[in-house]
Parts: C-alpha cells; structure tokens; sequence
C-alpha cells in the first residue's frame, strides 16, 4: 500500500521527489579523478615519491614524522622532525625543518586525541602543485606514510574509491628532482 501523498495548504497534492538519475554522480569535466592511493610529492620538503592514502574520512592531512624537535630560532618558532618516506622501510630516512604554523589538538580515527604541530608545505599531485596544511604525526604503525585529507582535496581532485594510482609515479618524481 503506497502512502498518499501530503497537501499544500492550498489542499493540492505535492509532487514528490523524482529519485536521482544519477546526473549528480557525473564527472566535472573541470576536475581530475585520483584513486584511494596515489604518488605525490612534498618538494617543500625534499620528498618524492611518497605513498599516500587519499582520505576523504579525514579532515587534516599527516606526515609520518619522528624525533619531533621544536625550536626557537630568531624569535619564530620551528619543527624539526625525520621522515621516512618509504612504505614499510627505515631508510630513507630524511631531516627536515619547518616554520610552525598551528599547533592543534587532532582526533584519530581510532578516537586518540593528540596535539600536533601544523606546518605548511607545498605538494605535487599529477602535475599540480598546491599549499596544503600538513600535521605530523608518527605513523610507524601505520600502512601509509601520509594522508591527503578532505581539505588539501576539495575542489582539486574527484576520488574514485576503486582506482589506484591513476596520477601515476613520474609526476612526484619529477617534482623532487626540480629542487
């Protein structure tokens, strides 16, 4: 038995919704599509190609960082870390130092809270270089060494959830050997 449909004060039947036909799930042509994982590139930092996950369930993006040092120089306040950009492997493992942008206290998905330090930094994705807020994090633990969250990818990227390293690796590669 359907149910009837509602009036409007007039006491004529509202017309109901038509179900989606899917014109919303169309590509935009003006926006590239990027799988769950792809390469990229942090040349801010010296680092390429890095393994990331593409994570739309995060908000802020993270970089597996270890031995984090702040520091004070000249009155601006600095982070100095180590990074290792591969996947399941200590070497390489990499100094960096940044300016501190924030520091913010950031909830894991496994409901951890935890300050961290905010940095900025530019990365490459299939050939676009963009800011993004970066916070560190150790992420040994971890399968991935970073993840692009919801607002390094908005308006930038679509996601497709089945495909993998659409980008390709040459990009990031290319993008480290320019420093």
């Amino acid at each position: 038995m359907r149910p009837k449909p509602s009036k409007t004060a007039s006491g004529k039947a509202k017309k109901r919704a038509k179900p989606a036909t899917g014109s919303h799930y169309r590509q935009r042509d003006d926006i590239p599509v990027i799988g769950w994982r792809e390469w990229l590139a942090v040349p801010t930092l010296g680092v390429g190609p890095i393994k990331a996950k593409i994570d739309t369930g995060a908000r802020t993006s993270t970089l597996h960082a270890f031995r984090v040092r702040p520091f004070t120089d000249g009155g601006a306040h600095h982070v100095a870390f180590v990074i290792h950009p591969s996947q399941h492997s200590a070497r390489p493992a990499i100094d960096c130092i940044a300016p501190v942008h924030d520091e913010r206290i950031v909830t894991s998905s496994s409901g951890h809270r935890q300050m961290r330090f905010v940095i900025l930094v530019e990365i490459e994705l299939g050939g676009v270089r963009w800011p993004i807020e970066l916070t560190l994090a150790n992420r040994d633990a971890m399968g991935f060494r970073m993840l692009l969250g919801r607002q390094a990818l908005r308006n930038r990227f679509l996601v497709d959830p089945d495909r993998s390293f659409i980008a390709g690796r040459s990009h990031a590669d290319v993008a480290t050997l320019a420093l």
